[in-house]
């Protein structure tokens, strides 16, 4: 069984620095069939949002919220050099894979791999795609092919496709040695949106990359992380998620202790203390953050890790966000019957999302 939910079109917005988490507050908790169209005026009145400039004061505030739990976004405005570093060089058919580090902030670095395909450069410039890798001791090395999961090689497979592939490791995954307790943020979660914005940052500045035109796909870990900078970083196009949401309170009945690690998010427990209801921001407004930009969802019917239930619910009330902002077919659902997996018929389907997004002809039809 293969089944199609909403589904996409495309308004593209211009970059601009996400708002401090002082600039506004996040609502309280209401119920999930009004909380996305309603707002906090400047008084605290809780008002319906009828027109876009309603939906941005809405999206700044989820936004804010975003940053209650997590901590604020780091100053951008004065990003080091990206000091790319390649240590390996690895000619593959159809393309070449470089093994490479580059500048976060301060000292710290993130590995990752680029896939550049054959024939890109300054002259014929390609979209990217930021490929996230699920929770794997492996890192970044199972989304370019490197691992044993054929059905997670979506860095791999959009490179054979034509696009330029940015595949970093997550903090303490594969070559990335990382301490949370010894940084200065909140959460894991946060250092994620400011490295994959990093990300953002590199594809753009490459000669060979059309900078209007990049996204980010990612499953389970990867998936819930291209959600996050999905929401902040507007320069993100087109948003893949695999198996990577529900709303809180449908993450394993409301228990939220998987959220909570250092690599995550702590003050789900230390503030919040594991309450769905608490908590200042919903999974379901991070994603509604991302309109009108392309979002595409893999949600399977037997993910153990994230209730199909719950984001056919969500999904319901996000549709009309895209509706109000004009891009009603920028928001797809698709549920496979499968586990937490992402199969190859949903893969196509993404892929096929992110070339009419990113207006891309592909080289190969894969997989």
């Amino acid at each position: 069984m293969f089944m199609f939910c909403v589904s996409a079109l495309v308004v593209q917005l211009a970059w601009a620095a996400p708002p401090a988490a002082t600039t506004a507050s996040a609502p309280a908790p209401l119920p999930l069939s009004d909380r996305l169209l309603t707002y906090r005026d400047e008084k605290g009145k809780t008002k319906p949002v009828k027109t876009a400039a309603d939906w941005a004061k809405r999206r700044a505030q989820i936004l804010a919220g975003m940053q209650e739990v997590m901590g604020p976004l780091p100053d951008r405005s004065k990003l080091p050099a990206l000091d790319i570093r390649i240590t390996e060089e690895t000619k593959e058919e159809g393309y070449t894979r470089y093994k490479l580090t580059f500048a976060a902030e301060g000292q710290d670095r993130i590995p990752a791999y680029l896939l550049v395909p054959d024939g890109v450069d300054a002259a014929h410039k390609a979209p990217a795609m930021i490929a996230l890798h699920q929770t794997t001791a492996q890192g970044k090395d199972e989304p370019v092919g490197l691992g044993v999961k054929t059905n997670l090689r979506y860095g791999l497979e959009l490179a054979q496709r034509g696009y330029v592939v940015l595949a970093p490791d997550y903090p303490s995954f594969g070559d990335y040695q990382y301490d949370f307790l010894a940084d200065d943020y909140e959460s894991g979660s946060m250092k994620g949106i400011f490295n994959h914005m990093r990300c953002v940052d590199l594809l753009s500045s490459r000669e060979d990359v059309d900078a209007t035109r990049i996204g980010v796909i990612g499953h389970s870990l990867g998936g819930h992380n291209a959600i996050f900078v999905g929401a902040f970083d507007e320069r993100l196009k087109v948003v893949v998620t695999s198996s990577g949401w529900t709303p809180f309170h449908d993450y394993y009945g409301g228990k939220l202790l998987g959220w909570t690690s250092d690599r995550y998010m702590p003050r789900i427990k230390e503030v919040y203390e594991l309450d769905p209801d608490r908590v200042p921001f919903q999974m379901e407004e991070a994603v509604a953050a991302i309109a009108p930009r392309a979002f595409f969802s893999n949600s399977p019917l037997n993910d153990h890790n994230f209730a199909v239930e719950g984001v056919r619910k969500a999904a319901a009330v996000i549709q009309p966000v895209y509706n109000l902002l004009g891009a009603p077919d920028m928001f797809q659902v698709v549920y496979p019957d499968c586990g937490h997996d992402f199969p190859p018929e949903v893969r196509r389907a993404a892929y096929a999302f992110i070339d009419r997004v990113l207006k891309h002809t592909p080289r190969q039809d894969v997989p």
